[in-house]
Protein backbone atom coordinates (compact mmCIF):
# COMPACT_ATOMS: atom_id res chain seq x y z
CA UNK A 1 0.00 0.00 0.00
CA UNK A 2 1.17 3.31 -0.51
CA UNK A 3 1.22 5.85 2.54
CA UNK A 4 -0.46 9.32 1.53
CA UNK A 5 -0.91 12.23 4.03
CA UNK A 6 -3.71 14.83 3.16
CA UNK A 7 -3.31 17.76 5.25
CA UNK A 8 -4.78 21.19 5.67
CA UNK A 9 -2.14 23.61 6.44
CA UNK A 10 -0.95 27.30 7.17
CA UNK A 11 1.68 29.02 5.47
CA UNK A 12 3.48 28.55 8.71
CA UNK A 13 3.48 24.83 8.41
CA UNK A 14 0.95 24.41 11.14
CA UNK A 15 -1.84 21.88 10.99
CA UNK A 16 -3.43 21.83 14.53
CA UNK A 17 -7.45 22.27 14.35
CA UNK A 18 -8.16 23.29 10.79
CA UNK A 19 -11.76 21.91 11.66
CA UNK A 20 -13.03 23.73 14.16
CA UNK A 21 -12.49 26.28 18.00
CA UNK A 22 -12.76 22.93 20.24
CA UNK A 23 -11.30 20.22 17.61
CA UNK A 24 -7.78 21.16 19.37
CA UNK A 25 -7.00 23.62 21.82
CA UNK A 26 -3.24 22.18 23.12
CA UNK A 27 -0.57 24.62 23.86
CA UNK A 28 -3.42 27.47 23.99
CA UNK A 29 -4.35 27.61 20.50
CA UNK A 30 -6.80 29.89 19.77
CA UNK A 31 -7.20 29.38 15.86
CA UNK A 32 -9.54 26.31 15.67
CA UNK A 33 -11.19 26.78 12.71
CA UNK A 34 -9.05 28.39 10.51
CA UNK A 35 -9.63 26.90 7.50
CA UNK A 36 -12.85 28.02 7.26
CA UNK A 37 -12.51 31.24 5.10
CA UNK A 38 -10.55 29.92 2.47
CA UNK A 39 -12.44 26.63 1.65
CA UNK A 40 -14.29 26.38 -1.65
CA UNK A 41 -16.23 22.90 -2.40
CA UNK A 42 -14.76 22.57 -6.21
CA UNK A 43 -11.14 23.07 -5.81
CA UNK A 44 -10.40 22.39 -1.83
CA UNK A 45 -13.71 20.24 -1.33
CA UNK A 46 -12.73 18.46 -4.59
CA UNK A 47 -9.19 17.68 -3.11
CA UNK A 48 -10.62 16.21 0.01
CA UNK A 49 -13.31 14.03 -1.97
CA UNK A 50 -10.61 13.05 -4.03
CA UNK A 51 -8.08 11.43 -1.71
CA UNK A 52 -10.85 9.69 0.05
CA UNK A 53 -12.35 8.26 -3.42
CA UNK A 54 -8.71 6.75 -3.94
CA UNK A 55 -8.00 5.44 -0.71
CA UNK A 56 -8.32 1.92 0.38
CA UNK A 57 -8.24 2.64 3.94
CA UNK A 58 -7.50 5.33 6.89
CA UNK A 59 -5.26 5.58 8.99
CA UNK A 60 -5.45 7.36 12.09
CA UNK A 61 -3.77 8.58 15.11
CA UNK A 62 -6.04 8.30 18.38
CA UNK A 63 -6.87 11.41 18.74
CA UNK A 64 -7.99 12.56 15.49
CA UNK A 65 -9.78 9.12 15.20
CA UNK A 66 -11.81 9.65 17.91
CA UNK A 67 -12.68 13.48 16.70
CA UNK A 68 -13.91 11.75 13.54
CA UNK A 69 -15.60 8.54 15.64
CA UNK A 70 -17.75 11.26 17.43
CA UNK A 71 -19.10 12.79 14.05
CA UNK A 72 -19.63 10.50 11.38
CA UNK A 73 -21.49 7.71 12.14
CA UNK A 74 -24.15 9.93 12.71
CA UNK A 75 -23.95 11.61 9.37
CA UNK A 76 -25.33 8.64 7.49
CA UNK A 77 -26.99 8.62 4.80
CA UNK A 78 -25.00 11.17 3.18
CA UNK A 79 -22.39 10.01 0.73
CA UNK A 80 -19.58 11.31 1.70
CA UNK A 81 -20.48 10.33 5.47
CA UNK A 82 -20.94 6.96 3.91
CA UNK A 83 -17.61 6.38 2.56
CA UNK A 84 -15.90 7.52 5.57
CA UNK A 85 -18.22 5.19 7.95
CA UNK A 86 -17.90 2.20 5.32
CA UNK A 87 -14.26 2.16 4.76
CA UNK A 88 -12.00 0.23 6.36
CA UNK A 89 -9.60 2.43 9.48
CA UNK A 90 -6.56 1.89 11.34
CA UNK A 91 -5.78 3.80 14.68
CA UNK A 92 -2.38 4.00 16.53
CA UNK A 93 -3.04 4.08 20.24
CA UNK A 94 -1.85 3.27 23.47
CA UNK A 95 -4.98 3.77 25.12
CA UNK A 96 -8.07 2.91 23.67
CA UNK A 97 -8.73 -0.99 23.45
CA UNK A 98 -10.67 -3.04 21.26
CA UNK A 99 -13.82 -2.46 22.35
CA UNK A 100 -13.56 1.39 22.21
CA UNK A 101 -12.60 0.95 18.26
CA UNK A 102 -15.71 -0.69 17.92
CA UNK A 103 -17.57 2.74 18.44
CA UNK A 104 -16.73 3.39 14.44
CA UNK A 105 -17.71 0.57 12.41
CA UNK A 106 -14.62 -1.02 10.28
CA UNK A 107 -11.44 -0.12 12.78
CA UNK A 108 -8.84 -1.97 13.57
CA UNK A 109 -6.47 -0.76 16.37
CA UNK A 110 -2.93 -0.83 15.84
CA UNK A 111 -1.00 -1.19 19.73
CA UNK A 112 1.58 1.79 19.37
CA UNK A 113 4.25 -0.18 21.04
CA UNK A 114 4.68 -2.11 17.81
CA UNK A 115 3.49 0.35 15.31
CA UNK A 116 6.32 1.59 13.15
CA UNK A 117 6.54 -1.92 12.58
CA UNK A 118 3.05 -3.31 11.54
CA UNK A 119 2.80 0.24 9.63
CA UNK A 120 5.95 -1.09 7.72
CA UNK A 121 4.42 -4.41 6.92
CA UNK A 122 1.22 -2.74 5.79
CA UNK A 123 2.83 -0.57 3.28
CA UNK A 124 4.61 -3.15 1.95
CA UNK A 125 1.36 -5.28 1.71
CA UNK A 126 -0.13 -5.24 -1.84
CA UNK A 127 -3.21 -2.82 -2.39
CA UNK A 128 -4.12 1.38 -3.09
CA UNK A 129 -3.35 4.09 -1.04
CA UNK A 130 -3.77 4.25 2.77
CA UNK A 131 -4.99 7.78 3.53
CA UNK A 132 -3.72 9.55 7.09
CA UNK A 133 -5.85 13.06 7.43
CA UNK A 134 -5.17 15.20 10.35
CA UNK A 135 -3.00 12.63 12.72
CA UNK A 136 -0.21 15.48 13.01
CA UNK A 137 2.12 13.33 15.24
CA UNK A 138 1.43 10.11 13.62
CA UNK A 139 2.36 12.01 10.04
CA UNK A 140 5.37 13.39 11.92
CA UNK A 141 6.68 9.74 12.79
CA UNK A 142 5.98 8.44 9.40
CA UNK A 143 7.38 11.31 8.06
CA UNK A 144 10.84 10.63 10.15
CA UNK A 145 10.47 7.07 9.16
CA UNK A 146 10.73 7.59 5.45
CA UNK A 147 7.31 6.15 5.44
CA UNK A 148 5.26 8.49 3.13
CA UNK A 149 4.99 7.74 -0.44
CA UNK A 150 3.04 11.05 -0.91
CA UNK A 151 2.30 14.55 0.75
CA UNK A 152 -1.73 16.05 -0.38
CA UNK A 153 -1.00 19.34 1.18
CA UNK A 154 -3.69 22.28 0.73
CA UNK A 155 -2.25 25.43 1.88
CA UNK A 156 -4.01 28.13 3.07
CA UNK A 157 -2.85 31.59 2.76
CA UNK A 158 -2.63 32.47 6.75
CA UNK A 159 -0.04 32.48 9.17
CA UNK A 160 -0.75 31.32 12.60
CA UNK A 161 2.59 32.05 14.86
CA UNK A 162 2.84 28.65 16.27
CA UNK A 163 0.99 25.45 16.78
CA UNK A 164 1.58 21.85 15.84
CA UNK A 165 3.42 20.44 13.30
CA UNK A 166 3.60 17.60 11.11
CA UNK A 167 7.55 17.66 9.89
CA UNK A 168 9.89 16.03 11.82
CA UNK A 169 13.14 18.09 13.45
CA UNK A 170 15.14 15.97 13.55
CA UNK A 171 17.77 16.28 10.85
CA UNK A 172 15.58 13.83 8.65
CA UNK A 173 16.00 15.20 4.35
CA UNK A 174 13.77 13.33 2.18
CA UNK A 175 13.06 14.59 -1.40
CA UNK A 176 9.44 15.08 -2.69
CA UNK A 177 8.89 15.78 -6.75
CA UNK A 178 5.91 18.24 -7.35
CA UNK A 179 3.11 16.61 -9.31
CA UNK A 180 0.31 18.85 -9.26
CA UNK A 181 -0.08 22.24 -8.26
CA UNK A 182 -4.11 23.24 -8.35
CA UNK A 183 -5.49 27.55 -7.25
CA UNK A 184 -8.50 27.98 -5.87
CA UNK A 185 -9.86 31.63 -6.08
CA UNK A 186 -9.35 31.64 -2.36
CA UNK A 187 -5.92 31.71 -2.22
CA UNK A 188 -5.93 28.16 -1.12
CA UNK A 189 -3.31 25.92 -3.67
CA UNK A 190 -3.58 21.89 -3.68
CA UNK A 191 -0.38 21.04 -4.04
CA UNK A 192 0.69 16.90 -4.64
CA UNK A 193 4.12 15.84 -3.93
CA UNK A 194 5.40 12.29 -4.18
CA UNK A 195 8.86 10.96 -2.70
CA UNK A 196 11.54 11.39 -4.81
CA UNK A 197 13.08 8.41 -6.59
CA UNK A 198 17.05 9.69 -6.22
CA UNK A 199 18.25 13.21 -5.04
Amino acid sequence: MRIVISEFISLDGVVQAPGGPQEDTDGGFAHGGWSHPFFDPEVVGGAFDAALDEAEALLFGRRTWQTMAGAWPERAGDPFADRMNSVRKYVVTGTLGEDDVKAWENTTRVPAAGAVAELRGLRAAEGGNLLVMGSPTLARTLLAEELVDELRLIVMPVVLGGGKSIWPDDGTKTAFDLVSATASDTGAQVCVYRRATAR
